[in-house]
């Protein structure tokens, strides 16, 4: 049973792996993002959305992080 799973986890991994490549590889198109008058650098479409995916993966853990700290702070005043 343990091995099933280490091979299940191999699979999974391998063909997120693969699935992240071809991502990568289709979409090697140049843009630039505008926002507020700046204009980035010309990029992949592909680089531009994992750098979205990353700064949402970092940015959303220390929202939660945050407001969990505020309510454990109105609770605490509260009691």
């Amino acid at each position: 049973m343990r091995n099933l799973k280490r091979v299940l986890l191999a699979v999974f991994v391998l063909l997120l792996v693969l699935t992240i490549l071809a991502f990568v590889l289709e979409n090697q198109q140049p843009v630039s993002l505008l926002f507020l008058g700046w204009a980035g650098p010309q990029l992949p479409v592909s680089v531009v959305t994992v750098i979205a995916l990353l700064f949402g993966m970092l940015i959303g853990p220390l929202l939660g992080w945050s407001v969990g700290r505020m309510v454990r702070g109105r609770r605490k005043r509260l009691a």
